[in-house]
């Protein structure tokens, strides 16, 4: 028996509160009508073209993505254009989109709780919490025993899906390593709270040379963490799984999937 959109929608909620999204988000329900049926969920980290093909290709009646389609105010949904060809498509093939953006960053499992969970983490608590002290930006917490700062790379490496520009690092390769700070997705403006420039090493995504490179110069009069750039999309898509397997706990009888389409938007790299 199919569920309405309104009772999916609510369990995203009950999941993700909206209520912990951050004041410039726009998470939430972007097309579809409450009471339309939900049989099967889509999730992916962004709703691009490939993306929502899959959903329609799938005959999935909700695509649940973590990057908002319209977080930046747009003039027009016109089908010529990106976003409106997205928006008509689905509309077109009665399967809604909502999105889970911020608001499922926070949680304890969410994007950077669960690549805390992954790096094997002890002591974990949010970078800058929320007034639930379990909940909140980013993640601080310590490896069980020191690690070298190459050896931390070739890990990600591993937990994290493979992409075109991998894994930077500044630092030294030797370097032991074990208090690790976090942030999936773009996390350079944490760059100076205390709990990452205290952490031995700091996991991110999107990087910029004057933050990055002003960082690296703190670190070296000693105080300030080395550098993991990852990709953004990497970084997150690994709360797909944790995030499905919690929509069938909450509604039992829907089929949720979970797209492998890597929409990291770099396709090579050339090495100099």
């Amino acid at each position: 028996m199919p569920y309405s959109l309104r009772e999916v929608s609510d369990a995203v909620e009950s999941l993700w509160p909206i209520a912990g999204a951050e004041g410039w988000d726009a998470s939430g329900l972007i097309a579809g009508h409450p009471d339309d049926s939900v049989s099967t969920v889509l999730l992916a980290v962004d709703a691009v073209a490939e993306t929502a093909d899959e959903a329609l290709d799938s005959r999935a009646d909700l695509l649940l993505v973590h990057h908002p389609l319209l977080l930046r105010g747009v003039t027009s949904i016109a089908a010529d254009r990106y976003k409106g060809s997205i928006l008509t498509r689905l509309i077109r093939g009665n399967c809604a989109l909502l999105a889970a953006h911020t608001n499922a960053d926070v949680v304890g499992d969410g994007t950077s709780g669960v690549l805390a969970q992954r790096l094997g983490l002890v002591d974990v608590a949010p970078i800058v919490p929320h007034t639930d002290p379990e909940a909140g930006i980013g993640r601080v917490g310590r490896l069980t025993e020191p690690l070298s700062l190459g050896h931390l790379a070739q890990a990600l490496g591993k937990i994290l899906p493979a992409t075109a520009t991998g894994i930077r690092v500044s630092g030294d390769y030797d370097s032991m390593v074990q208090t690790i700070a976090l942030c999936g997705g773009a996390g350079d403006s944490l760059l100076s709270t205390d709990a990452v420039t205290h952490a031995d090493v700091y996991v991110t995504s999107d990087l910029r040379h004057h933050p990055a490179s002003e960082a690296r110069e703190q670190a070296g009069l000693g105080r300030g963490p080395a550098l993991i750039d990852v990709s953004h999309w990497a970084s997150e898509w690994l709360w797909l799984d944790v995030a499905a397997e919690q929509l069938r706990q909450r509604l039992p009888d829907l089929s949720v999937q979970v797209s492998e389409i890597r929409t990291d938007p770099w396709d090579f790299v050339v090495t100099q």
